[in-house]
């Protein structure tokens, strides 16, 4: 049997998994269960789209209850403050500046599973995580994206 995959996740992103997993099993199951009871009194199963999109649904909600149970039995939680301050790693924020028009963005690097570049926070599995971890405040490095090469500066690790 192949050997689980670890989820790298701050006690917040933890937290946010375990609310959603109460959320699906005691209200999303509740309301599917209910769609799916009223689309059985329309009538004949075979021609009733509600019943089909509501059986749809709840196979998609025990799906993801299923997918975050094991992100949680697999989680580990990353301290940010462990390590060298000035090196970039799991749960730190990192500014770079693009070179050479010198253009700073700040992400926080953080796991998959709790992954939102629209709120600054990308993968440990990313191609620009991938390039940064390791590396120091003033370090100078390439990161290959899809769309090239881009060289960035270290500004600040937090």
């Amino acid at each position: 049997m192949s050997e689980e995959k670890s989820y790298y996740m701050t006690e917040e992103g933890l937290q946010k998994l375990e609310d959603e997993l109460k959320y699906l099993k005691t209200e999303k199951r509740q309301e599917v269960v209910e769609r799916i009871k009223i689309a059985r009194g329309f009538g004949d199963l075979s021609e009733n789209s509600e019943y089909d999109a509501a059986k749809d649904e709840q196979a998609f909600v025990e799906s993801r209850i299923s997918q975050v149970e094991n992100m949680i039995r697999n989680a580990e939680i990353i301290e940010s403050d462990a390590g060298n301050s000035d090196e970039v790693s799991l749960g730190k924020s990192v500014t770079f500046q693009e070179l050479p028009d010198g253009d700073e963005e700040t992400y926080t690097i953080v796991g998959s599973a709790e992954a939102d570049p629209f709120e600054g926070k990308i993968s440990n599995d990313s191609p620009m995580a991938k390039s940064l971890l390791g590396h120091t405040i003033g370090e100078k490095v390439t990161v290959a994206t899809p769309g090239g090469d881009i060289n960035v500066k270290i500004v600040n690790v937090e």
